[in-house]
């Protein structure tokens, strides 16, 4: 199977070419290969540990959310040179998809973490760069109940502010570092904001908004699309794929 192919059927599927996103995000194809693939890692940071580890496994496209280039424009010594030494000797190539895989409505992180809660017929939620990346929902359940759903979902603890209602009925998730939105959140109709992380002073500010504030971990909500977009890509392709697993706490 050739680069080419693949990364072009990613661009499709995932519309990076049109969606809007942060201008360090580089989403598509960040790094290209010699050209030949044979097996897919997937993984949420194009970070020095999991580039290791991909190319050891012998990994030649490496799929990540958080791309090779968040810092910006740097040169290539330290870390930087590490990276690209070992992606260039493995001969791999990396494709990144930040807000694309965020806001797509099949194997996005919030589609799919909405789905692992249960939660069905959402409408977009939370415009960023000109489109919608999250979704709300009308469901009446619990917080407590949400919680635990969550644990689940994430496999591991979250932490609630709880400044809304017991019953929760309206929900808006939006994975990775959303907290600091919690406002904006509350101004689009509901009492309950899933997240992965967000600032010291967003707990406070759920309080006094009246919102519960729900922070499920943004490594851990965000290991969702990677996983299913390799997925995706291994069944219409014939190649194996393996998530690589380096979790941050936070």
């Amino acid at each position: 199977m050739h680069l080419d192919e693949v990364s072009g059927y990613l661009d499709e599927l995932l519309n990076t070419r049109q969606i809007g996103d942060y201008p360090n995000a580089c989403n598509g194809l960040q790094v290209e290969n010699s050209g030949g693939l044979s097996k897919i890692g997937a993984a949420v940071d194009a970070c020095e540990a999991v580039i290791a580890e991909a190319a050891a496994a012998g990994v030649d496209l490496l799929l990540v959310h958080h791309g090779l280039f968040w810092g910006g424009l740097s040169p290539l010594t330290g870390a930087t040179y590490r990276k690209m030494r070992l992606i260039l000797e493995a001969d791999m190539a990396v494709y990144s998809a930040h807000l694309p895989l965020d806001a797509h409505p099949r194997l996005g992180n919030n589609a799919l973490l909405a789905g692992a809660l249960g939660l069905e017929n959402g409408d977009p939620f939370f415009q960023e760069f000109g489109q919608p990346i999250g979704w709300k929902f009308e469901a009446e359940v619990s917080r407590e109940v949400l919680r635990d759903l969550l644990e689940k979902a994430v496999g591991g603890p979250v932490h609630l502010a709880p400044g809304g209602p017991v019953l929760s009925r309206k929900i808006g998730i939006v994975t990775g570092g959303a907290g600091g939105e919690v406002a904006r959140a509350m101004k689009e109709g509901v009492d309950t904001f899933i997240t992965g992380e967000g600032p010291h002073w967003s707990f406070t500010a759920a309080e006094e908004l009246g919102i519960n504030l729900f922070y499920a971990g943004h490594y851990a909500t965000e290991t969702f699309g990677v996983r299913a977009l390799a997925a995706e890509v291994s069944k219409k392709f014939a190649l194996p794929w393996q998530f690589i697993d380096h979790p941050t706490g936070l």
